[in-house]
């Protein structure tokens, strides 16, 4: 069950074949965003809509129309905005290709999850687990438990902690301290597509010689469809028109 769940992340992280557009709400220790965003061929484009659980002032409302506009009169800014996401996707399938062979999994039995009943399974670091890249290398200290809808054979919930401190590039790049954790859930959005509706990290570490704080939590919510080959000008013009 486990191994199939696992197969049809990775092959729905790869479709890109059912955009859709929601909203997502990202909390940090000193700021709260609320967006609307829209997936398209060209990549995902995000309308800013509230700042700290407010409506924007006349002022910023005016920026984000003329960033907007800024997108509509230089393509070459979403251009940039579809690799990064491009090279995010593919660190993401990294990951995921990675995973059924890097932690040793055990049957934790039955619960519930927040849509139903689930299977769940705890997983440790397999030591013969050899990190081919350094976006693999964090799965060599990570424990945690992940939940399978038993019926669609979709990940629910997955939770990892950092047993160890994590050395990226021989520990020059960076490190990730022991304590961090990590949460992701997902759920059927409608018409059987599964979505994140909820991510939240807490790490500390360096990265080069600086220390960083990572304290974020993302909640997406209001998933729509949107059609197939939509362009990034369309998408603005919808996302304008969704106030």
């Amino acid at each position: 069950m486990l191994d199939r769940a696992l197969a049809n992340e990775y092959n729905a992280t790869k479709d890109a074949s059912h955009p859709m557009r929601y909203e997502l709400v990202k909390t940090s220790p000193r700021l709260t965003t609320a967006k609307k965003i829209c997936e398209t061929k060209d990549g995902d484009v995000a309308r800013l809509i509230a700042l700290n659980g407010k409506p924007l002032s006349p002022a910023d409302e005016q920026k984000e129309e003329a960033r907007l506009d800024g997108l509509l009169s230089d393509p070459g800014k979403q251009k940039r905005r579809k690799q990064a996401e491009s090279d995010d996707t593919g660190r993401v399938l990294k990951v995921l290709r990675a995973l059924p062979a890097a932690f040793v999994y055990q049957d934790a039995g039955a619960g519930t999850g927040p849509t139903g009943k689930v299977e769940k399974f705890t997983f440790k670091p397999n030591s013969g687990f050899s990190p081919p890249d350094l976006e693999t290398q964090v799965l060599t200290q990570m424990a945690g438990e992940i939940w399978v809808d038993p019926v669609h054979l979709r990940v629910v919930r997955l939770e990892g902690h950092l047993q160890q401190d994590v050395d990226f590039g021989w520990g020059i790049l960076g490190r990730l301290n022991k304590g961090g954790w990590i949460v992701i859930e997902q759920a059927d959005v409608g018409g059987g597509q599964w979505r994140t509706s909820h991510f939240q990290m807490v790490m500390s570490g360096r990265v080069v010689w600086k220390m960083r704080v990572f304290d974020t939590t993302e909640d997406e919510t209001g998933y729509e469809a949107v059609p197939v080959g939509l362009g990034y000008q369309k998408a603005i013009e919808l996302l304008r028109a969704d106030k």
